[in-house]
């Protein structure tokens, strides 16, 4: 199974690559035959864009004959607000929203993401409410993070 998502990767490495913008987050591959490939973009990724890769992606698959009784499916999207941020490009891309970030120890810490450096990420999260509310901005590095999931505020 790592074999074949080495070689999906090479293949989407490649169908991606004129679009300097784009990134691969995580492919995934079900016993079912079931491919995920999560793309991202710095700015966003259309529903247009994902659809065109899907194609072009589907097409390469049936003729590279790597499933020859042609017994797969693919999806083609980008990752969810759901799950967790997976690489550092992430975390730069949404700068300036809230996060809940669980550590490694079970600590969650919630707030906004300021900064992302190679290897560490840094969040404001204000504490208690009225006149006993606290600003505390806590650097945390990448090595000691569980997950970071964005948190949608209304």
């Amino acid at each position: 199974m790592e074999g074949l998502i080495q070689l999906l990767d090479t293949k989407v490495a490649t169908l991606i690559a004129e679009d300097a913008d784009v990134f691969i987050v995580e492919i995934r591959i079900k016993p079912t035959n079931n491919i995920k490939v999560f793309l991202d973009a710095d700015a966003g990724i259309s529903i247009d864009r994902l659809i065109r890769f899907n194609r072009r992606l589907y097409k390469d698959l049936e003729e590279s004959n790597l499933f020859p009784e042609g017994d797969f499916s693919l999806e083609v999207s980008s990752p969810g607000l759901d799950e967790p941020l997976k690489l550092f490009r992430q975390y730069q891309k949404n700068i300036g929203r809230f996060v809940e970030v669980t550590g490694l120890d079970g600590l969650k810490r919630e707030g906004k993401l300021l900064t992302a450096v190679e290897d560490s990420i840094t969040v404001e999260e204000e504490k208690g409410k009225g006149k006993k509310k606290e600003i505390v901005v806590h650097s945390i590095p990448l090595s000691e993070i569980k997950s970071t999931v964005i948190q949608v505020k209304f």
